[in-house]
């Protein structure tokens, strides 16, 4: 099987069967993004306990890019302490920048790797991101609030 394929699979894997896909009642920080240059959207809660992200839960509506992306960021990040989170995070969007240049390091960005190829689509490159900038605002506002806390 070529890995292209495999990779394929990955992505429709959690397209069709995403995590997390159920918004939390309880969290520190929701946002709403849209991808305006396709309607995509991602209504994504944020729960940090302690410097680490103890819950992602999300909703949303789009292709199947923006939707595995999202799932495979939640399945990612959950657990994670929020500085290896961004670490992760810088890791993703160098390779959706990276226009195809660069294959990306499986042992940090796991089922992300899938989405390499989308990287040689400009128009598809802000799908990828659009659950992953959700993330980096949830984060911040998250972050901000437990310090008014």
């Amino acid at each position: 099987m070529q890995l292209d394929n495999l990779y394929q699979e990955v992505i429709l894997d959690h397209y069709k069967r995403p995590q997390n896909k159920k918004l939390s009642a309880n969290y520190d920080a929701q946002v709403h993004h849209v991808n305006p240059s396709c309607g995509d959207e991602i209504d994504l809660n944020l729960t940090i306990t302690d410097g680490t992200i103890s819950n992602i839960s999300w909703d949303g509506v789009g292709c199947s890019i923006s939707q595995a992306s999202v799932s495979i960021l939640t399945d990612l990040l959950i657990g994670k302490k929020i500085d290896e989170a961004y670490s992760i995070f810088d890791h993703f969007v160098a390779l959706m920048q990276s226009k195809g240049t660069v294959s990306g390091d499986e042992a940090v960005l796991e089922d992300a790797i899938a989405l390499a190829g989308v990287s040689k689509y400009p128009a598809r490159i802000k799908c990828a991101l659009l659950g992953w900038m959700a993330f980096k605002d949830a984060s911040v506002q998250a972050q901000s609030k437990s310090k008014l806390d």
